[in-house]
């Protein structure tokens, strides 16, 4: 390989919250976190040249996104999914958190409902709560072990006030690409019951074992004219605190109001890092994704070994994008606060826990597997010694 994704970095001097808050969460430092959504492999080369060449300037005034900026996100969709985007469907966020409330916003007034399909992305809870809007559940339901969608309880839940839905496209945490076929029912169904699709894709380019990813507003006309985009690098490239991103809309209509939503806000300005590194990831950063979606297919089969050959209570959902494994702890027999402080004090394996996703999520435990090999094998052999201790 090209690039090493076995490199450890001491993060303990960069402001990290994934390293920072082990003590405060785990009451130690003798814990190996892989709970956040943070990778531990040093971002693409071509990216770091390109951050400290425009640090090199000692001026970091208000930036503009300049046509290679827009360039650069219409040709990754392009060569990535397949999908040819247009400059102007393109909106400035600051990342996709605050994407999805700026969405929110622009598609839905107070008292207005949003549909969620648990277990999910705890923020989609409260995009819509903290915004004064109405949360209505629509579980995902598990069918020959894979997690799919419910859509006739979809149906069901949507009344004359429902007027969006919030879809994690590829799924985090259950790990599921969604084929377009499914997408296509969904889109379906939104456009008929009137629902606008805010889709969080920042997981898209990060498909392991399933099928190719397809951006829900590309499937169609109609599809595209009810669907909010959020996209970003953060995740891909590991460059979350250059916070940026995109929406991608090209409904004129949905399009006025999310702008109008993100500049009531005050932000108005994307990062000047931020700009240049989305630019050289697009641009140049392809050949060491490959090369990390190859070891990242590496440390789930290690997963996957070692739950089927040493750790036989659990259970490990198939994982077909992102780099969260989804883990069925529940054969331990314990309450979700007691498999908390199993993991963290006993193991000394800092997981995310599964009562954060929201319904479905109880007993289970999200794992980051976006980190050198040695952090999985030494978290794994930790949690088998916990285990049998207990028997």
């Amino acid at each position: 390989m090209s690039y090493n994704f076995d490199a450890v970095y001491d993060r303990g001097t960069t402001d990290s919250l994934k390293w920072l808050l082990r003590a405060e969460h785990c009451g130690s430092e003798d814990v190996i976190p892989l709970w956040v959504a943070d990778m531990d492999f040093a971002c693409p080369p071509e990216v770091v040249e390109a951050v400290k060449a425009r640090a090199e300037h000692p001026i970091y005034g208000y930036p503009l996104r300049q046509e290679g900026y827009y360039q650069s996100v219409i040709g990754w969709m392009r060569r990535r999914n397949g999908w040819e985007i247009k400059k102007e469907w393109i909106c400035y966020t600051p990342g996709i958190v605050p994407g999805m409330n700026f969405a929110v916003q622009a598609c839905t007034s107070p008292g207005d409902k949003v549909v969620i399909q648990p277990p999910v992305y705890h923020p989609f809870t409260s995009a819509a709560l903290n915004n004064g809007r109405q949360l209505v559940e629509n579980p995902l339901v598990i069918e020959n072990g894979r997690y799919v969608m419910d859509y006739a309880g979809l149906e069901r839940v949507i009344d004359d006030r429902t007027k969006a839905i919030i879809l994690s496209s590829p799924h985090n945490p259950v790990g599921r690409v969604w084929e377009r076929a499914e997408l296509e029912k969904l889109a379906e169904i939104c456009a008929r019951r009137g629902l606008v699709i805010i889709c969080d894709e920042i997981h898209s380019d990060l498909i392991l074992d399933g099928p190719r990813h397809t951006c829900l507003a590309s499937i169609s006309k109609e599809a595209a004219d009810i669907t909010i985009t959020l996209s970003a690098p953060n995740k891909t490239f590991n460059i979350a605190g250059l916070t940026m991103g995109n929406a991608i809309i090209s409904n004129e209509k949905l399009r006025k109001a999310f702008s109008q939503a993100v500049e009531s806000s005050g932000i108005g300005v994307s990062n000047v890092f931020g700009n240049v590194a989305l630019e050289a990831a697009y641009d140049r950063g392809e050949p060491w994704l490959e090369e990390m979606l190859e070891y990242l297919r590496g440390n789930y089969r290690l997963l996957a070994e070692a739950i089927a050959a040493k750790l036989p209570e659990l259970k490990l959902c198939p994982l077909e994008g992102t780099y969260l494994a989804w883990i069925d702890f529940r054969a331990l027999g314990m309450d979700d606060a007691e498999l908390a402080r199993f993991l963290t004090r006993d193991a000394k394996v800092w997981l995310d826990e599964g009562t954060k996703f929201g319904n479905g999520g109880s007993g289970f435990m999200r794992m980051n597997l976006a980190c050198p090999r040695a952090y999985i094998a030494e978290a794994l052999d930790r949690i088998e010694k916990a285990i049998a201790a207990r028997r």
